[in-house]
């Protein structure tokens, strides 16, 4: 069984959890470590033949044209984050276009490939932002991976279907969604191989998570990850007990846990997966 393995590029003071912490405009005063943490998870991937798909901030191929070319090279699929890393959320259809547009057509002339797939910051395709799906579908997209069929305080659909599927759009024609994993347990979606999540639980739990989705259910997971979380000697930033835990607890095991998967699954890009 194929999984999809994901890379969310942004670098570590873009985190939404960050927003008040960091505006926007002084990213440009940090030190940048988006590149050679990407490099590391590039190395990773080569050591353990793996390929997947890497959504860049657009913000960021603006600024390190040769690692999204280093990216591409490894044989790895290119996707958009969005251009600066903008909740849907905050956004109206308009703003939301020119946003996709722009880091899409960035991403296109940087590294000469087609980009076809989209991430949403923080998983911010939500119940009122369903809309998103129309314009992505308009602006040339064939497929978006946003939605978290889970219950959270700042994202998620929780009666979304759990695996991928085609999702109508208003101008009739289908854009794939290929959701979050989760598993489904009392009820209710449960989250547990990607992010803080992949930090956070016990890696046993992972695995037999994993098991499940591709041995009792027969469906691919989709593992996502951020070159940060791989970075436990990133800077500090001034923020509140529970931000502070989910951010940087466990930054120290993200590298090993990666290999653990790797060594037990297979993966690809989400463009394979879905047949694209």
């Amino acid at each position: 069984m194929l999984n999809a393995f994901s890379v969310d590029v942004e670098d570590y003071f873009q985190v939404g959890a960050f927003e008040r912490a960091i505006p926007r405009d002084t990213w440009g005063g940090f030190q940048p470590r988006v590149e050679r943490n990407t490099q590391r998870l590039l190395a990773l991937c080569e050591k353990h033949q793996v390929r997947g798909t890497f959504f860049v901030l657009g913000w960021v191929a603006e600024r390190w044209p040769e690692m999204v070319r280093a990216i591409r090279d490894a044989g790895h699929e290119l996707g958009t984050h969005g251009q600066d890393h903008r909740r849907v959320t905050t956004l109206n259809p308009r703003e939301f276009r020119e946003d996709v547009r722009r880091s899409k057509r960035t991403i296109e002339d940087v590294a000469g490939v087609e980009v076809i797939g989209y991430r949403a910051p923080n998983y911010s395709i939500v119940r009122e932002t369903l809309w998103a799906v129309d314009v992505l579908s308009e602006e040339g997209f064939q497929y978006d991976s946003s939605i978290f069929p889970i219950r959270h305080d700042h994202y998620g659909i929780p009666d979304f279907p759990r695996f991928p599927q085609p999702v109508k759009t208003g101008n009739g024609s289908a854009l794939q969604e290929f959701p979050i994993s989760t598993l489904r347990f009392a009820g209710m979606n449960l989250p547990f191989v990607g992010g803080g999540y992949l930090r956070q639980f016990p890696m046993q739990f992972i695995r037999w998570g994993m098991r499940h989705l591709n041995q009792r259910e027969r469906r691919p997971a989709i593992v996502y990850i951020h070159p940060w979380e791989l970075d436990p000697e990133q800077p500090v930033q001034p923020v509140g007990v529970l931000t502070r835990l989910r951010h940087y607890r466990n930054l120290d095991r993200t590298e090993d846990r990666l290999a653990t998967l790797f060594s037990e699954y297979a993966f690809t890009s989400c463009r394979e997966i879905l047949g694209l």
